[in-house]
């Protein structure tokens, strides 16, 4: 956004009007009304240049109350017409088309920005600390600016009516990726489509699910095709890449998501021993190296995900349907975990009688 605006002195009150969307229930202002009849204002309300109240509502009625008749502002001309119009919101306003959710998120951001530069102007102005620097201060904030919740919740009341924010805010993250050049071509596409399925009602928190697993995708991407990589971590990622793709149309968004961040938490600790080295290293055992485990929260990470894979899938339709080779690695699989759960018990059971 812009910074398109100017201070103007001694703009007449009676000018500056306050749309709909502005609260009338100011709360306790007596307090503020004090502090700027001891030290006037040191911060300008924000104004459009026709006079509409952007930000400092409280202010504008503080100063009536003191019964100013002209007061500096800062006008700032560089504001969407959209959000002018959602700001004002006059009653032939209310018979236009709705706005989209992605619209609704676009003018929360402006308007968040607009608010977050109002209050910072605030803050700046409330830290005289000296009679010299401000012969009318006594050095506290007096107009001290919304902390970040708050203005995020203004915003979004303004805008939407409801205190919907995280949702705003997730939003604005999917616009922000699909913007960015410097996001990989596909997750930007991804982010784009992920924008119109919200605006035709899909799911925002499963949007920001599968974004997630399309980022960890493009990283297992670029780990796959990294010549500076040892081969190890490229199998591993291309690997892992490949498993993930396979799921995008049938994993439920938040499964795929972890299970998308677990293969690049894999692949960043597989082995950097290339295959013929690995077995070269078995036959001088001495050389060898101690094996790198994953951390116990990875194990727990992974079969919390597993937990109730067999609930998700029908064993009629996967008997018949795997190929012989996917059928061999899913036996192995599952020979591999019985003898760890084996294993795993015994040294358990050890464990608890040297307790």
């Amino acid at each position: 956004m812009t910074e398109a605006g100017h201070i103007e002195l001694e703009r007449a009150v009676d000018s500056i009007w306050a749309g709909r969307r502005h609260r009338e229930d100011y709360g306790d202002i007596d307090s503020l009304v004090e502090s700027i009849a001891r030290d006037g204002l040191l911060q300008p309300i924000t104004i459009t240049p026709d006079g509409m109240l952007i930000c400092g509502a409280r202010r504008l009625a503080a100063i009536r109350r003191l019964g100013w008749k002209t007061v500096n502002v800062w006008v700032r001309s560089g504001i969407s017409t959209t959000l002018g119009q959602l700001l004002a919101e006059q009653d032939d306003n209310l018979l236009h088309k709705p706005l989209t959710r992605t619209e609704e998120a676009t003018l929360y951001a402006e308007l968040k920005a607009l608010m977050a530069e109002d209050a910072t102007g605030r803050q700046e102005a409330s830290r005289f600390t000296s009679k010299q620097e401000n012969p009318r201060s006594h050095g506290a904030a007096t107009v001290a600016a919304p902390q970040k919740g708050e203005t995020r919740q203004q915003a979004a009341l303004m805008v939407t009516g409801r205190n919907a924010y995280t949702s705003l805010e997730r939003i604005n993250e999917l616009q922000n990726l699909a913007a960015d050049p410097i996001q990989p071509d596909d997750v930007q596409r991804r982010a784009r489509e992920e924008l119109d399925r919200i605006d035709a009602g899909g799911s925002i928190t499963g949007a920001r699910h599968r974004i997630k697993a399309a980022q960890a995708l493009a990283e297992l991407d670029t780990l796959a095709g990294d010549p500076a990589q040892p081969a190890g971590i490229r199998d591993t990622a291309a690997a892992g890449a490949t498993r993930i793709r396979e799921l995008e149309d049938t994993a439920r968004p938040a499964d795929l998501e972890r299970l998308a961040e677990l293969a690049v938490e894999r692949a960043k600790t597989a082995t950097k021993k290339r295959p013929a080295q690995l077995a070269s290293a078995r036959l001088h055992a001495v050389e060898e190296q101690p094996r790198e485990f994953l951390p116990v929260r990875s194990f727990v990470y992974l079969w919390d995900e597993l937990s109730t894979w067999t609930e998700r899938y029908d064993p009629e339709t996967i008997g018949p349907t795997l190929s012989g080779e996917q059928w061999t690695m899913f036996e192995n699989a599952v020979t591999a975990t019985v003898a760890f759960l084996d294993a795993a018990r015994t040294a358990r059971n050890v464990r608890r009688e040297t307790a």
